[in-house]
């Protein structure tokens, strides 16, 4: 195996781990903890309801989303490819 092979297989997993890292910190971000931060943001009640870290990490969870489509995809498409060759066969 390869130097580019297996750097290859490496980022293609590294771009599956964005998606759900940044949902994560969404989550994480979106639960209150009582802390000096929440104290400085609750000043801020009546900003857009798009700005803010939660927003931004959903955006960023979204755009960050195509590698699993790809992935889900060529799944499905094999999984089809598999049925008609049983079907023929």
């Amino acid at each position: 195996m390869s130097y580019g092979h297996i750097a290859g297989r490496a980022s293609a997993w590294l771009s599956l781990a964005a998606a759900p890292a940044f949902a994560i910190l969404a989550l994480l971000t979106a639960v209150p903890v009582g802390g000096p931060a929440d104290i400085l943001c609750s000043a801020a009640h009546d900003a857009s309801p798009l700005s803010g870290m939660v927003p931004m990490y959903l955006l960023m969870s979204v755009f960050h989303s195509a590698p699993w489509l790809k992935l889900i995809a060529s799944r499905r498409s094999e999984t089809q490819r598999l049925v008609r060759l049983s079907k023929n066969a």
